[in-house]
């Protein structure tokens, strides 16, 4: 039985550790996301994944074939919402995109690296998670 609530939001910066690093907390929940739970995108936290997933730094570490397919197969299986929101939460602004996906998804979690969000803690419904966390609570 799986401890992970029926939608999530995963930061940019999980999902890519995830990719980079196939064995790390990252990657294990984010294989536990697509397998027990719904992966929940916004056009705007999906561009921002896009556009960092595609940066030279990365060359060296994923293929652009594994960055093509990766970035097809979540945005497959994904569930798309358009929040309306624009309400600041998150000291950076940027970080108020995966904000608004979570409560306009009904994500009962945003997990995230970032310190800009896991110092919010929770906003509305939604609980902000490190993966390490999230992993643990998540039953694995």
């Amino acid at each position: 039985m799986s401890g992970l609530p029926p939608r999530v939001v995963l930061d940019t910066n999980v999902l890519i550790s995830a990719a980079l690093l196939q064995a790390s907390v990252p990657a294990r929940l984010t294989q536990r996301v697509l397998a027990h739970s719904r992966l929940v995108f916004s056009l705007a936290t999906f561009a921002e994944l896009e556009t960092r997933l595609w940066k030279p730094k990365f060359d060296r570490y994923i293929t652009l074939e594994a960055r093509r397919s990766l970035l097809a197969d979540l945005s497959a299986v994904a569930d798309w919402v358009e929040p309306q929101a624009s309400t600041r939460h998150s000291r950076d602004a940027s970080d108020d995109a995966f904000i608004h996906t979570a409560i306009a998804g009904g994500a009962a979690w945003l997990v995230s690296g970032d310190e800009d969000l896991l110092v919010l803690g929770r906003v509305q419904d939604v609980e902000i998670l490190r993966p390490a966390e999230a992993l643990a609570r998540s039953g694995a």
